[in-house]
């Protein structure tokens, strides 16, 4: 479990004049504060895999039965593998996320930026129509915002075309400052994590997985006070560690179940600054 102290939330907050803002949020009505969610990523569902099917299904009827109260889903990327002619999985992984009770929302990992075959893209274009439009959310090329109860929920692609590594583009960089400045209590979900936190050697392995411009990244949002909470995938090993004040999550692979039929995702909730978290199974409560 993560904690965070309000009072150093507001003594770092003032000491860039930034308090104020976090003052006025105090007279939001104690229900609007608080921010319910789940984390899932790397699930790699695959068409031609009918168990990887099959554990999103159950992954939608464990939520809906379990945890009627969350605010929404957040998906972190390799969300299905992209192996299939066309955008077949695409609309299949699309289709099995809306019969959640809450809304879904969704980020590139680098499956859907490397199709296989390679040719075969769903393209960026289709994801952003299937994934992003019509979702109320605040777009700007291949990034998006989501304000909710007091908070901003930045879903930022670290992508690169058809390779595994990423990196913020300065287009994804300058968004996530803009929406920063709002001075909002604020969460970036991403798919690449920022941290070798895994204590890798090889420098082909950190090349492909963590982000690769993580200390430019780090030296221009990290700074933000309100920066709280990042969430990432990719390597699939769980962990939670500080880059500063921020609480840096990276999420165990929904792809690697602790036994049959538990799938690991990530309850989250927020709340006057404080981030309770839990690493839940889809058998544990049903």
């Amino acid at each position: 479990m993560v904690k965070k102290a309000r009072r150093n939330f507001l003594k770092t907050a003032a000491a860039i004049g930034t308090l104020p803002l976090f003052a006025k949020a105090d007279t939001t009505p104690k229900e609007e504060t608080k921010l319910t969610f789940i984390h899932i990523t790397d699930s790699h569902m695959d068409l031609q895999d009918k168990e990887s099917v099959e554990a999103m299904e159950t992954m939608v009827s464990f939520i809906n039965k379990n945890h009627p109260d969350l605010d929404f889903v957040l998906f972190g990327g390799d969300n299905f593998n992209n192996n299939v002619p066309g955008n077949k999985d695409a609309v299949a992984f699309k289709e099995i996320i809306e019969k959640l009770h809450c809304p879904a929302y969704v980020v590139r990992g680098n499956k859907e930026s490397s199709p296989k075959p390679v040719g075969d893209p769903i393209g960026f274009v289709e994801f952003r129509k299937l994934f992003v439009e019509n979702k109320g959310l605040v777009v700007k090329g291949k990034d998006w915002a989501l304000e909710k109860k007091g908070y901003i929920v930045l879903g930022l692609d670290s992508c690169i075309e058809n390779a595994n590594n990423g990196h913020y583009s300065k287009e994804t960089l300058a968004f996530a400052k803009k929406m920063l400045e709002k001075g909002k209590p604020t969460i970036i979900l991403n798919h690449h994590p920022y941290l070798n936190y895994w204590k890798g050697t090889d420098k082909k392995d950190l090349h492909k997985y963590v982000l690769n411009n993580t200390k430019e990244v780090q030296k221009e949002l990290f700074g933000y006070p309100n920066l709280i909470l990042t969430l990432s995938g990719h390597k699939h090993i769980d962990n939670i560690s500080k880059i500063g004040h921020v609480t840096a999550i990276t999420t165990r692979g929904f792809i690697r179940p602790l036994d049959l039929d538990q799938y690991p995702m990530r309850l989250i909730t927020l709340s006057d600054n404080k981030i309770d978290e839990k690493l839940i199974y889809t058998t544990s409560e049903s």
